[in-house]
């Protein structure tokens, strides 16, 4: 079979469909979207997971090009077509800007839709010359318009976690949504696209018609590639795949699962791959973090270090409230709704009784990436020996070796300045969970419940189980003691596995290294 033509880096549905390139028909979900009671939509999702795609795809449906959805659900569904005027913006180009930058960039945007209308304006405010161009159109077209927005908040969320700088921008923006309300006669469909919500935006406070579908399970598949998707529309490029890495396509699906898979943005829901690291891997036949490595989360590190948010918080599965998923950026009590906005962690379950949602981090990629970016707010200078020494504790920690892992551990603190001179527990805890959550193709747990306490860090590989107790300026002999009188390892009784206990010592006055460790 002839190998696809994957659309990376293309996000306009027209350029696809007419090179032929693959595509996860999600037609039927836009169909549905624009014949629902609501004629202002707001989707929320991750960066690089379709948006600009969908955004695309309904600007060629409401120019009525019928061509371009032949073989697709909606040629089947829809049976009228009818044409309207549409205005596209895409503020991804705001990023990174002043005022007078984004005010620019405003202007910008403003004459190419003016331009593709044949309109003409002399004001200067963006919301006069919105207003004027939904209106010119709607008057010279005899039609409602259409307007799609895509990735309203870029221009705000590089300075979420600066005050000042997002008051003045934030003013800017609601200056230019605020035609949308006194414009509604005039309007057929509005649809924005965003990862977070900012408050005191025209769009949130003022229209008050908004529908938010980012939770709704009707909409849980529109963006991403489902499990569903992936094991039919791209069977042959699991096995592709396999055949590049010689596994079994049973093996090649779980690789691709474990890395890439774990998405969930309501409950219930199908499970959802990330399409970015999805196309990227059959395109290049390899298991990689793509898209963790396509954009550094600036934002997301500078609001970490507003909350004071540690990577143990971020590792652990925490219960939240359906209201904390839709909590203003400014206005957050804790981080999070923006990380689960982002994408960095996401919904793994649901409990019917109290209304709560748990959150944990979706897959390996993720996990990987965060805790590597994360990893010098601890180390000085630590990347690419650390790198090296993790990648050599794994191998070991495979073949049961904790005492080997462990020494390699030791060997390479001595070796790496830390950052601040911090003389407290939490530190150096924050650091060591970091270096063990980098271990690749095991699962780690911190302060994991058992029926008399919680561990400090349980590691669990294919066929072992190390149970870790951390003891900072005491003995390696009192955290084996503690594990043995709570009785951690009864939680593993049944798992099948060779239970390790280790208890491990380290010296935050002195040496600020792992001193001693004790295993049984």
């Amino acid at each position: 079979m002839a190998r696809k033509l994957y659309p990376l880096s293309i996000q306009t549905f027209e350029r696809i469909r007419i090179e032929n390139r693959f595509y996860v028909d999600k037609t039927e979900y836009i169909y549905n979207m624009v014949h629902t009671d609501s004629a202002c939509v707001f989707l929320s999702r991750p960066r690089r997971f379709g948006k600009s795609l969908l955004v695309s795809t309904l600007q060629s449906y409401f120019e009525g090009r019928k061509e371009l959805f032949k073989g697709l659900a909606m040629e089947k569904l829809e049976k009228e077509w009818t044409e309207y005027p549409v205005l596209c913006f895409d503020l991804s180009g705001g990023k990174h800007q002043e005022e007078d930058q984004l005010n620019r960039y405003l202007d910008y945007i403003l004459k190419e839709n003016e331009r593709r209308f044949g309109i003409e304006c002399d004001a200067v405010d963006a919301n006069v010359r919105l207003a004027n161009l939904i209106s010119s159109v709607y008057n010279k077209t005899g039609k409602q318009v259409v307007v799609l927005i895509d990735e309203y908040d870029a221009p705000l969320l590089d300075v979420a976690h600066q005050d000042e700088r997002l008051e003045s921008l934030r003013y800017i923006m609601r200056n230019f949504y605020s035609p949308l309300k006194q414009c509604e006669p005039m309007l057929r469909f509005v649809f924005l696209t965003g990862i977070t919500k900012f408050s005191q935006l025209s769009i949130f406070s003022e229209l008050n018609n908004i529908t938010n579908i980012s939770m709704d399970e009707a909409y849980a598949g529109i963006c991403g590639i489902t499990k569903e998707e992936l094991l039919t529309q791209m069977s042959d490029d699991i096995d592709r795949l396999a055949a590049k890495m010689s596994i079994t396509r049973e093996e090649a699906i779980l690789q691709l699962t474990d890395n890439y898979d774990g998405y969930h943005f309501t409950y219930p829901s199908p499970d959802i791959f990330n399409p970015y690291s999805l196309l990227n891997c059959f395109s290049k036949e390899k298991i990689g973090a793509y898209w963790f490595g396509s954009g550094t989360p600036t934002f997301l590190i500078e609001m970490m270090r507003k909350f004071g948010t540690t990577p143990i918080e971020i590792g652990t599965r925490e219960m939240a409230d359906v209201s904390d998923f839709d909590a203003p950026t400014e206005t957050m009590e804790s981080i999070v709704p923006l990380l689960y906005q982002s994408g960095y962690i996401t919904i793994k379950g649901y409990d019917e009784e109290t209304n709560l949602y748990e959150l944990g981090i979706p897959n390996k990629e993720i996990r990987i990436g965060l805790f590597k970016s994360l990893l010098p707010n601890y180390l000085l200078r630590s990347s690419q020996k650390g790198k090296v020494a993790i990648a050599q504790m794994s191998v070991l920690i495979k073949k049961g070796d904790i005492d080997g892992a462990l020494r390699l551990l030791q060997t390479f603190l001595e070796t790496v300045p830390y950052c601040d001179n911090t003389h407290y527990e939490g530190h150096y805890q924050q650091m060591l969970y970091i270096i063990f959550a980098l271990l690749t193709d095991y699962r780690i747990i911190v302060e994991q419940r058992t029926a008399k306490g919680r561990t400090d860090i349980t590691l669990e590989t294919h066929d072992h189980v190390f149970i870790m107790e951390l003891k900072f300026d005491k003995s390696a002999n009192e955290a084996l003691e503690q594990i043995e009188a709570k009785r951690y390892a009864d939680a593993f009784a049944l798992s099948g596995k060779k239970v390790v206990k280790v208890g491990i010592a380290f010296s935050v006055k002195d040496e600020r290294n792992i001193t001693e460790w004790i295993i049984r």
